[in-house]
């Protein structure tokens, strides 16, 4: 079966067409209206192989924030819906990744129980016109609308840019290696016989 999915969702705030799946090639088609969230979200696909579309219209004449949220919690619920049932998978993932002066690692367990850990701290508020703190806002609504438990640690970095870019490529890495169906996996990976 394709694990994969489409979302849609229209708000006074933002119209957001997404299709995603997890077993793709790492293709994108990327039309945000948030420039640097664009080039993440492109990093995150290629370093994950996923196949990832997002056409995405929203009030960013304000500020990028419902921009950046509402995609994260629509590609939350691709990621949950692409998962189906959960039988086989992996489950974890983790992955370190560089990134010139910085070094992040994501850490992913597709518990069904959603829980963000953030520790960085960015030495910018902005990259060009991107609120820094978007990428926390980002990371939460993902990892609540996937309904995993998402442990982002940025360990250190100089570039802001560079410590985003290594956060986003950890985070495609560890979600392609927790989604990994596995054949020694009978059922899901739980005792409690269900995620």
């Amino acid at each position: 079966m394709a694990r994969e999915a489409t979302i849609a969702r229209t708000t006074k705030e933002t119209s957001i067409q997404l299709a995603f799946s997890l077993d793709g090639e790492g293709k994108t088609e990327l039309e945000t209206g948030v420039p640097f969230l664009t080039h993440m979200l492109d990093l995150f696909a290629k370093h994950g192989q996923f196949d990832l579309l997002v056409d995405a219209k929203g009030d960013t004449h304000i500020d990028d924030h419902h921009t950046t949220e509402d995609i994260g919690i629509c590609l939350g619920q691709a990621i949950k819906e692409a998962l189906g049932d959960k039988k086989g998978i992996k489950r974890y993932g983790n992955a370190f990744v560089p990134m010139d002066d910085a070094l992040a690692q994501v850490v992913i367990d597709l518990s069904n129980r959603p829980h963000l850990e953030f520790h960085g701290e960015f030495p910018a508020s902005k990259v060009g016109t991107f609120d820094v703190e978007l990428v926390h806002e980002f990371l939460w609504k993902l990892a609540l609308e996937a309904r995993m438990n998402l442990h982002v640690i940025v360990h250190y970095g100089r570039n802001t840019h560079h410590m985003i870019e290594a956060v986003f490529k950890a985070l495609g890495r560890a979600l392609d290696e927790a989604t990994m169906v596995d054949p020694r996996v009978k059922g899901v990976p739980s005792t409690k016989g269900m995620l």
